[in-house]
C-alpha cells in the first residue's frame, strides 16, 4: 500500500461533496512551483505515488519535491457481481479530497525549465485539470481571490 493513515477513528465514511474552492492549502509554501487543481476531484495514493515517481525520476535526483496532500478518507467498493442491497462494501482504497486551488505539489531546488517538465510530467499521472504555477504568479491569484472574498463578505454584512 502507498500512503494511507496509521489510524482512523472511523472505518466508513460517507461520500461527502466536492463543492467550493480551497481556502487551505492554496499558495506555494515550500518550493518555487507547484501544480495546482483546475477542478475538484479524489485523488488516489497510487496517483499520488505515480506523479511523484515521475517528477523526481526527470530530476534525476536533483531538487526537491513537496507534497501538499496526504489521502485520509477511505472509499468503499462491493465485490464483483454482488447484488444491491447486503450493507455497504469494505474499504479498498484511500484518497484525498482535491477542491480548485489546492496545491499539491510543490518543487523547488533545480533549473526552472527541469521544475516546469518535472510538473507537466507528473500532471499526466493526475485524474483532473490542473495548471503549473510559478510562486509570484500563484500568489497573485490568491491575494486577488481573497480580496474578492472579503469585499463579499463586508457588503453581506
Amino acid at each position: 500500500m502507498g500512503l494511507m493513515p496509521k489510524r482512523v477513528k472511523r472505518r466508513k465514511v460517507m461520500r461527502g461533496r466536492m463543492t467550493g474552492k480551497a481556502l487551505r492549502g492554496n499558495r506555494i509554501t515550500y518550493g518555487e512551483f507547484g501544480i495546482v487543481a483546475e477542478e475538484p476531484c479524489q485523488i488516489t495514493s497510487n496517483q499520488i505515488e505515480a506523479a511523484r515517481v515521475a517528477m523526481t525520476r526527470y530530476c534525476k535526483r536533483g531538487g526537491q519535491v513537496w507534497i501538499k496532500i496526504f489521502p485520509d478518507k477511505p472509499m468503499t467498493k462491493k465485490p464483483a457481481e454482488t447484488r444491491m442491497g447486503s450493507g455497504k462494501g469494505s474499504p479498498e482504497f484511500w484518497v484525498a479530497v482535491v477542491k480548485p486551488g489546492r496545491v499539491m505539489f510543490e518543487i523547488g531546488g533545480v533549473k526552472e525549465e527541469i521544475m516546469r517538465e518535472a510538473l507537466r510530467l507528473a500532471t499526466y499521472k493526475l485524474p483532473c485539470k490542473t495548471k503549473v504555477y510559478s510562486k509570484a504568479e500563484l500568489d497573485a491569484k490568491v491575494d486577488a481571490f481573497m480580496a474578492g472574498v472579503k469585499s463579499s463578505a463586508e457588503e453581506d454584512k
